[in-house]
């Protein structure tokens, strides 16, 4: 991701001097998401750098969870560039303005490249790192901007017809909302403490009674994640009066790791005629008049 993001800091400054020179608004849409690929790229490389980080007194789970915050702020910032895009575009219909297809044409060319190496760099990383995703995808919106430009370029050098930029612009808008919407999602899930997706938390739960004795059961099951490729569990099991409390643990915590991959559990053992209702959250006092 430091490679990455070095690869298209550098180029940013190119792609915003050839948009203000050509006056092209597909290179200004690209020049301007490009702004946001360097900060998110940016982002992300400190949100990773500071994750591994250890747990500390104030922090008991690290700070991992920078990371998903930082996809957060990464796929909102997407929503801004979109709606810049869509608004600058709406002005060029208004009012069409010249632009200068031969230098439009090779910054874009230029900007495809540059594009194409941090996309390839960024790919060996985790896709399964929610903040290595956001930035993946900031990049491939950037790429499809490039290509989207280098086509109205060529239609413009070939045809002289000016409104095909502001056209492909929105084009591009509407790709990079499609990708802002599923990280900005997937990271609101997270920080909400959702289930990991793909995790039917009633199955799970009927698969662990299933491994467990008749007289124990698995209740108060609850699943989220620390960061997207960390779920976390915690859950009640209550012991039959002839079982090994011991036992139980080992059996569930095998089964959450091999079946599920499932590493970090809580789990709590209540001894027999220890009900759920014992664990319920208190009733609040009466009120009278």
């Amino acid at each position: 991701m430091g490679i990455a993001f070095a690869i298209i800091f550098l180029f940013m400054l190119v792609d915003v001097a050839g948009g203000i020179f050509s006056g092209s608004l597909a290179l200004l849409a690209d020049a301007g998401h490009m702004v946001s690929d360097a900060a998110a790229l940016g982002i992300g490389w400190m949100a990773l750098r500071v994750g591994k980080r250890p747990a500390d007194a104030a922090r008991t789970f690290g700070y991992r969870r920078l990371e998903v915050l930082a996809a957060f702020v990464n796929g909102l910032s997407l929503f801004v560039v979109a709606g810049w895009v869509v608004f600058e575009a709406v002005n060029r219909f208004a009012t069409p303005q010249p632009i200068l297809g031969g230098t439009m044409l090779a910054v874009a060319v230029a900007g495809t490249l540059a594009n194409v190496i941090a996309f390839f760099v960024l790919s060996g990383g985790n896709k399964e790192n929610l903040n290595i995703k956001s930035a993946w995808t900031h990049l491939l919106g950037d790429l499809l901007g490039q290509i989207a430009a280098i086509a109205a370029a060529g239609i413009i050098l070939l045809t002289g017809w000016y409104p095909i930029d502001p056209i492909l612009s929105v084009l591009v808008a509407v790709l990079i909302l499609k990708s802002a919407y599923g990280i900005v999602r997937a990271s609101t899930h997270i920080l909400l403490e959702g289930a990991p997706p793909g995790l039917d938390l009633d199955a799970m739960q009927a698969d662990l009674n299933g491994a467990l004795p008749k007289s124990a059961s698995v209740h108060h099951l609850h699943a989220w994640s620390l960061t997207a490729e960390e779920p976390l569990v915690t859950l009640h099991v209550s012991c039959g009066e002839h079982d090994d409390w011991k036992d139980l643990l080992s059996v569930l915590r095998e089964r959450l790791q091999s079946r599920y991959g499932i590493a970090h559990a809580v789990i709590q053992v209540e001894p027999p005629g220890c009900g759920s209702e014992t664990h319920a959250s208190p009733k609040p006092a009466p009120q009278h008049a």
